[in-house]
């Protein structure tokens, strides 16, 4: 089973009756007998709250009973009234009458009396066993209300006048007489201290007296706008009225869309909503249920709300602050809406055969008759949407003479739609097997392709792609992520190669590093000497391409002490070294121009034509002759021992002894 659901404003709304998901069957599928409903997904899924819970046409009106065990609607074609008890979940009886129902009240707390009001001005009372008793007013009646104290029917009509109907005295009294020549619209009482509340054609709200039966309040200048896009609108009119238990707050809807919310203490509303539609607003209800889990924050849902409906859709909305909470729009025209009682549950009269349920967890549990509905929703919303057209296939008149059926169009088994043809897809299964019976042979090729496309894409591949922006961060980045000595860094510098939040530093030119700027060189020290190695080995690369890369200084010149004991290095290790100490002169030494170093370089190219080993054997073998002896420690540090020579003649520092 599956129940639509949808999330306005993050709030679940579950249509359990009438909607998108009650019935959507194309003309062309019809049953003909009961036994195809078996076979229909529709009819098997379906979730029936209310049993009948529809009328041939359409639904005017819905209300509760007082005690909260029966639901009276009206509806038409033919004109008649359906009662439905919840304990029974079903249709209780339908009534017919002679004229469309425009409105009714439920004069007892079940629905054994009522009083119908309809279009060709004609007022019928209600009893257990049928039709009580008829008569009519003078003019076409739009609304009625009962004063239960006073045992008055008050109904608003096409006149100025509001006519009093006496149901213990059985005569009309003395008619409310209003300044509203274009009739009244909507008449309301007041449920704390029962004053009535009448809205008019002329865009007022008058509030009269019971007792005295005299006007004490009106309100004759709504604070709306007068013209929408710079087009003068309509007069405005009040078209549905709302009176709070708290006796103080009132509810005024209009004819353009908007909600005005009244303390009857103060003239000026203190909020106003609009329903952006700019239809007439046809039902204001004020909810003061609790929320599913037991209290009434108004922020998660419960008390305080306000429900308002026009035709297009039902907004459910904060009283104190106007903060939309969710909203409701069903496929056709609603033409009432009801709460059932303090519960998430409303019913909805709308254009259509089927009547409205809807269920809001946030605002409210579920009534106790249908309890259940708190644990089916959320494990029916799981499931998922199935439609009619799953049991069919489309295929184009092409596809349909490639599987050789195009004896059968014309037929009933294929159902012309649009440029194609709907076939039942079992058929289409055996038609497509007959025509290609090597089908299954290549499902199986292509399925095993698609595997090994599968593991092949997830080998380990060398990705050295560097982006177009920051080449040289990113290339240091992926340096350090290909050292295994440094796990934790690489772990950090993929992230960061790889995280949302840097992609613009390697895209956006705006992320560019400036390399040669002052303030890149002061952060980084070495960067220009870098640089100046960087092109000094690119320039020589290209001059003394045909010399000897591995040349060494002349065995007059004194070898390095950290060279001696680095035999193992190799050539290029060697070289890069000497070219770094010619590019760092001593702190004595004055430092040369960059274009001697080539003709350096090239004093140290030996005459003869031994190997880098030999000569770095013999330079050992002639310091050790020699009586010298460098080492390094198992520190880092180097030790060196010589042996001073006597003072003589042969010996500069001998001769300096000497004479000191």
């Amino acid at each position: 089973m599956v129940l639509p659901v949808t999330t306005a404003n993050n709030v679940k709304v579950y249509t359990v009756s009438g909607g998108l998901g009650s019935r959507s069957i194309p003309d062309w599928l019809v049953r003909k007998k009961k036994k195809a409903l078996k076979k229909d997904f529709d009819y098997r899924t379906r979730v029936e709250l209310l049993q009948d819970f529809e009328f041939p046409e359409a639904s005017n009106k819905i209300k509760i009973t007082k005690d909260g065990n029966f639901a009276v609607a009206t509806g038409t074609y033919k004109p008649q009234m359906r009662v439905y008890e919840f304990a029974e979940v079903s249709m209780k009886f339908e009534r017919h009458t002679d004229a469309e129902t425009i409105n009714f009240e439920l004069l007892s707390d079940d629905w054994t009396k009522s009083v119908l009001l309809q279009n060709d001005r004609s007022i019928e009372l209600h009893a257990q066993g049928g039709i009580h008793y008829r008569t009519r007013v003078p003019m076409f009646g739009r609304d009625l209300a009962y004063h239960t104290p006073s045992c008055d029917l008050m109904v608003a009509t096409s006149g100025s006048e509001v006519y009093r109907l006496n149901l213990d005295q059985g005569r009309f009294l003395n008619s409310i007489q209003t300044d509203a020549p274009n009739g009244v619209n909507c008449v309301k009482i007041n449920p704390a201290h029962q004053l009535f509340g009448f809205g008019t054609s002329n865009g007022t709200v008058e509030l009269w007296d019971p007792r005295s039966k005299a006007r004490v309040g009106l309100l004759d200048h709504l604070p709306l706008p007068q013209t929408i896009g710079g087009i003068t609108r309509d007069p405005v009119e009040v078209t549905a009225m709302a009176f709070r238990n708290d006796g103080l707050s009132m509810g005024v809807g209009t004819n353009s869309g908007h909600t005005l919310l009244y303390d009857l203490r103060a003239s000026v509303p203190y909020l106003v909503k609009d329903h952006q539609y700019g239809f007439a607003i046809k039902n204001i209800h004020f909810h003061d249920g609790v929320s599913a889990s037991g209290h009434g924050d108004s922020e998660n849902g419960g008390s305080d709300k306000v429900i308002v409906a026009d035709k297009k859709i039902v907004k459910v909305w904060d009283r104190t602050s106007g903060k939309h909470f969710t909203s409701i729009e069903p496929e056709t025209d609603i033409n009432d809406v009801c709460m059932v009682g303090d519960s998430g549950l409303l019913f909805t009269a709308n254009e259509g055969i089927q009547m409205g349920a809807y269920y809001i967890p946030q605002l409210g549990p579920a009534p106790a008759w249908a309890s259940f509905l708190e644990n089916l929703t959320e494990e029916m919303e799981e499931n998922p949407t199935r439609d009619v057209y799953d049991e069919y296939k489309f295929v184009t008149r092409k596809e349909l003479s490639a599987l050789g059926l195009e004896h059968l169009m014309g037929t009933n088994v294929l159902k012309a739609y649009m440029h194609g043809f709907f076939v039942d897809l079992r058929l289409y299964e055996k038609a497509k097997l007959i025509a290609n019976p090597f089908e299954y042979d290549d499902y199986k090729q292509r399925k095993v392709r698609e595997k090994m496309e599968k593991e092949r894409a997830s080998r380990i591949r060398a990705n050295n792609k560097l982006p177009a922006v920051n080449k040289h961060l990113a290339q240091k980045l992926l340096e350090d992520t290909n050292n295994t000595k440094k796990k934790k860094k690489a772990d950090t510098t993929t992230s960061l190669l790889e995280d949302d939040r840097f992609k613009d530093m390697f895209a956006d030119p705006e992320y560019q590093v400036d390399l040669e700027s002052k303030e890149y060189e002061l952060l980084h020290p070495g960067a220009r000497q870098q640089r100046s190695i960087d092109a000094f080995v690119g320039n020589s690369s290209d001059e003394d391409e045909d010399e000897d890369d591995t040349a060494m200084p002349s065995n007059d010149e004194p070898m390095d002490s950290d060279d001696s004991d680095r035999g193992g290095d190799s050539d290029d290790d060697m070289i890069s070294k000497l070219r770094k100490e010619r590019q760092q002169p001593a702190a004595f030494e004055k430092p040369k121009p960059l274009t001697t170093i080539r003709s350096t370089e090239r004093k140290f190219k030996s005459s003869d034509n031994k190997s880098f080993g030999s000569r770095l054997q013999s330079s050992k073998a002639k310091k050790q002759n020699e009586g010298h002896r460098v080492s390094r420690t198992s520190m880092g540090g180097m030790e060196m021992s010589f042996k001073p020579k006597s003072g003589g003649r042969g010996g500069k520092g001998g001769n300096r002894r000497s004479r000191s």
